[in-house]
């Protein structure tokens, strides 16, 4: 989809340090409503606020090809499908022969991390082989590998410690994980009425100027690619908040950053 993830494998002291204010940035974040334009997994999010991962929804969100690959084994109706299925996964060069019969191809109870590398699902999980009595226990493990992985513990743990140190962590029990990455990066893509109507005109204009109504028209006719470029030329950030104080607050609450945009007219004297 496009989106990252934490990368599940152990850090570093340098690399905690690099979470620990990464962390700080999400609260600096949610603190000055400064959204930052982060593409995270709803995993993430999820995790962050305590809230736990749906091994089906968040495995196919992450990893569409290991989800494929288990439910193939979790389906399986009949021995004669889990040898043809061993035969199709031998051919991706995934399986090993079978030590009971040489010549019959056969998966171990091994499979690749999301990092690339092979791991045992359990114990001396090289040297089993995947048969008709533990193939669901061969699914499950691998459901269950790709779980801690999201939950990637070692980087959460720091991340949490640098959003506490900005922020107090309790007020997580009170976001769902979507409130959370709203706060956090505002929408993916902008929202031209919330613009207009954080928009301040000055020194005599109105918005019903014909040249006001000119830029609007203007806008309206820009792809999201484009509306995104205006905002970083406008306000040096590429997305905004998705809510104002304003919205809850009386006419005279303080706007966020970088609300109200202003519009003037230029400086110096008056021309065509």
């Amino acid at each position: 989809q496009g989106k990252y993830i934490l990368t599940p494998s152990p850090i570093t002291y340098a690399e905690e340090q690099l979470f620990h204010f990464f962390g700080q940035l999400l609260g600096i974040a949610i603190r000055a409503d400064v959204p930052l334009p982060l593409d995270l997994l709803p995993s993430f999010w999820k995790t962050l606020v305590g809230e736990p991962l749906d091994p089906d929804v968040d495995l196919q969100e992450a990893d569409i090809l290991t989800y494929n690959y288990v439910k193939k084994f979790e389906n399986i109706s009949d021995e004669t499908e889990l040898e043809a299925l061993c035969a199709e996964i031998a051919s991706q060069h995934l399986a090993t022969e079978s030590p009971d019969c040489p010549n019959k191809p056969c998966c171990k109870f091994t499979y690749p991390s999301l990092t690339g590398e092979e791991v045992e699902l359990c114990p001396r999980g090289r040297h089993i082989p995947v048969g008709w009595e533990n193939k669901d226990v061969y699914a499950a493990a691998i459901r269950s590998l790709r779980m801690r992985e999201l939950q990637s513990p070692e980087c959460m743990t720091a991340v949490r410690a640098g959003l506490g140190s900005i922020i107090p962590l309790q007020l997580l029990t009170t976001l769902t994980p979507l409130e959370m990455e709203l706060r956090t990066c505002g929408l993916p893509y902008i929202n031209l009425e919330f613009l207009k109507a954080h928009t301040m005109y000055q020194v005599g204009l109105m918005e019903t100027d014909q040249h006001i109504e000119f830029f609007w028209s203007a806008l309206e006719m820009f792809t999201q690619e484009e509306l995104c470029k205006f905002i970083k030329f406008a306000c040096n950030q590429e997305r905004i908040p998705f809510t104002c104080p304003c919205k809850d607050g009386g006419p005279d609450t303080a706007h966020v950053p970088p609300y109200p945009m202003k519009i003037a007219p230029p400086d110096g004297a008056a021309g065509t």
